[in-house]
């Protein structure tokens, strides 16, 4: 394995000069800060931040996320099992739809577990509180059950990402709920955000409030969801705690509950990859790279979203007839005719071999990634606090095979 011998080596952060293949590099002091930050904010709002697995599941960094916060979020059975086995706390869960063959072993691994719909309630909450009787005879904790809700108003610009458009599947709305709430019903879930500020939490708020507040002395907990970006610059931390303080004379009983994904990853390290081939077609130019849009990074055209590339300037398309020569297209090495991305001036004439690296790439894309083509994951690594880099996995055939399996 010639990837060994750069196992554990010295790099340099700014050029990543010298890692063969494509590698996502997750920079430990940046983890840290973003953990640090979110600490604060739970401590001074008085309110508890986990982790959501939809954004960022590198287990193997888990040992420091548990310096800094206590539980994860998870939206399935293997996410559950993650927080339980590797994470080591048991998971506040949330599904759009569970399963018969599922349910038990996911509220085996849960503290929390909240239903998409009434339907899904009345189907599985007997299941549920009877593995949580069996767990509390091994000393275990109960499993506090919610329900999520549809406050009917989200931000969210990008359809494919707002969970409350019309026609949502997700959550039950106000008009749907009886007066008093089923038996069991414990807490309330709701997510409106996606990378969102501080002022559209305090309007959003106010949706919540005035559909759902008539509900919140029959709670213990309500849960808003991901998409608060407090990690961004700029974005107003002092207003998010006041508004979790106001939230807290209001209703003091209730435990308040946020789960960001992106905001824990957010410019954490790049994916570095690099230039195999240069072709030209109709006046443009496209360097070729080891790396695949549509495999690792998806929602560069899902979105679309546009990542920052190192040293390079992006053009618009108004702009390419009156800029440098030095433009090319970035384009993934799948058989996807769209695998490609904008058009980019380096300054330079770029060279087969060269290094590409995309800026903030640790959150919502090794969860993402896939394998068409047969195109292995970059690897993983870790930029540790002392200038070391350590290579956490390597990808090959043996993980292409065990998927078509």
């Amino acid at each position: 394995m010639h990837y060994q011998k750069y196992y554990i080596m010295k790099v340099n952060p700014e050029t990543f000069d010298g890692l063969e293949g494509p590698v996502y590099v997750l920079e430990e002091n940046r983890l840290r800060n973003n953990l640090s930050l979110i600490s604060r904010v739970a401590r001074e709002a008085d309110v508890e931040i986990i982790l959501a697995f939809k954004a960022y599941a590198l287990w193997k960094t888990f040992p420091i996320f548990r310096e800094y916060i206590q539980s994860t979020t998870a939206s399935s059975l293997n996410e559950a099992r993650l927080a339980f086995e590797e994470f080591g706390a048991k998971a506040h869960t949330y599904s759009p739809a569970y399963t018969d063959s599922e349910i038990e072993e996911i509220a085996r691994c849960s503290s929390h577990l909240t239903f998409n719909s009434l339907t899904q309630y009345s189907r599985y909450c007997d299941v549920v509180k009877r593995v949580a009787c069996e767990e509390g005879e091994k000393g275990l904790h109960d499993i506090s059950i919610g329900l999520r809700v549809n406050p009917e108003y989200s931000e969210v610009g990008t359809a494919l990402y707002n969970p409350c458009a019309p026609g949502t599947r997700f959550g039950v709305s106000a008009g749907k709920l009886p007066e008093q709430l089923p038996k069991y019903i414990e807490g309330f879930h709701c997510h409106c955000h996606c990378e969102s500020g501080a002022d559209v939490l305090e309007r959003t708020l106010a949706h919540i409030e005035e559909k759902f507040s008539k509900w919140f002395p029959q709670l213990k907990w309500l849960n808003l969801g991901g998409g608060h970006l407090m990690t961004r610059k700029g974005y107003d931390v002092d207003l998010l705690i006041h508004l979790m303080k106001g939230l807290h004379a209001r209703y003091p009983w209730l435990h308040i509950i946020l789960e960001p994904g992106s905001a824990f990853g957010w410019q954490t390290g790049p994916l570095v990859s690099h230039v195999v081939d240069i072709v030209e077609d109709k006046g443009i130019r496209t360097a070729i790279l080891d790396v695949s849009f549509t495999c690792h990074m998806p929602d560069c055209l899902e979105m679309p979203y546009m990542p920052e590339v190192r040293g390079a300037e992006i053009v618009g398309e108004s702009e390419v007839t009156t800029h440098t020569p030095y433009l090319y297209r970035l384009g993934g090495n799948s058989c996807l005719s769209g695998d490609f991305m904008g058009m980019w001036d380096f300054g330079h004439e770029l060279k087969v071999g060269e290094t590409i690296v995309f800026e903030d790439m640790l959150h919502y894309t090794t969860v993402k990634t896939n394998m068409f083509n047969g195109i292995a994951h970059p690897s993983i690594g870790i930029l540790k606090s002392n200038g070391e880099f350590k290579l956490l996995r390597r990808y090959g055939y043996e993980d292409y095979k065990s998927r078509m399996n």
